[in-house]
């Protein structure tokens, strides 16, 4: 976004996050555990669908996860759709709750807003009660929509959902958050649009996830994960 501007000045990324860096600008990156996946459940468990596969196209593969973006006085979980080819958030939901509810809100959101109606989509996720249960499945099978799961503990068979999480949280909202849902709602809105429309992806060749959804020739990025018997895509 920068790049015209820094090249007048004979600056180039490197050197941008040199400075950015030795001024103190740059985002340090925190870790935060909150468990939002419960996986003891009586629900069927689906088998893992984009193993090896990379997507090529918007609306082929969407990753959904849930990430807690609360405090102790007010727990609050965002839901959320993301396509993995264009990582444009498609559908999102907060709510105080890990019921199941959230996760349908999301979904449903990101099914209306389809463009390519007549694209297959797998959804993929975590083995979580929310998307294992019935009525998740049945807003799946309504839709047409594939169902696929992680067959594993590894962050890395969720890459996407995981990267954007840390975005999202890292880069908009925070990590200390003493908002109300209704602020945080508002804040959470106005950040995916800004991250849908104005934020460059690296692995989209700095296209912005709108940009990329609304085309399918660009091939995505994808990088070697530090496990390299586990073959995941993790383009993000």
């Amino acid at each position: 976004m920068l790049e015209e501007e820094l090249k007048q000045l004979r600056v180039g990324r490197d050197m941008l996050f040199r400075i950015l860096k030795a001024n103190h600008l740059l985002i340090e990156p925190k870790r935060r555990y909150h468990i939002t996946t419960n996986s003891h459940h009586r629900y069927k468990k689906h088998k893992n669908l984009i193993e090896n596969v990379v997507p090529e196209r918007p609306e082929q593969i969407w990753v959904s996860d849930i990430t807690y973006v609360g405090n102790r006085q007010n727990p609050m979980y965002l839901a959320l759709v993301t396509d993995a080819y264009s990582k444009q958030i498609m559908g999102h939901d907060l709510s105080n709750s890990l019921d199941v509810s959230g996760s349908l809100r999301a979904l449903k959101m990101a099914v209306k807003k389809r463009i390519y109606k007549n694209n297959i989509v797998t959804h993929h996720s975590d083995r979580g009660f929310q998307y294992c249960s019935n009525q998740y499945q049945d807003l799946l099978k309504k839709s047409k929509i594939n169902c696929s799961m992680t067959e594993s503990y590894d962050p890395y068979a969720n890459a996407v959902a995981e990267r954007v999480n840390g975005i999202l949280k890292e880069e908009f909202i925070g990590y200390e958050n003493k908002y109300s849902i209704e602020t945080m709602n508002s804040l959470i809105k106005n950040s995916i649009d800004i991250y849908n429309e104005r934020r460059p992806h690296f692995s989209c060749f700095y296209n912005t996830p709108m940009q990329m959804h609304r085309q399918n020739q660009i091939k995505i990025k994808t990088y070697k994960n530090k496990y390299p018997s586990k073959h995941v895509f993790t383009g993000v």
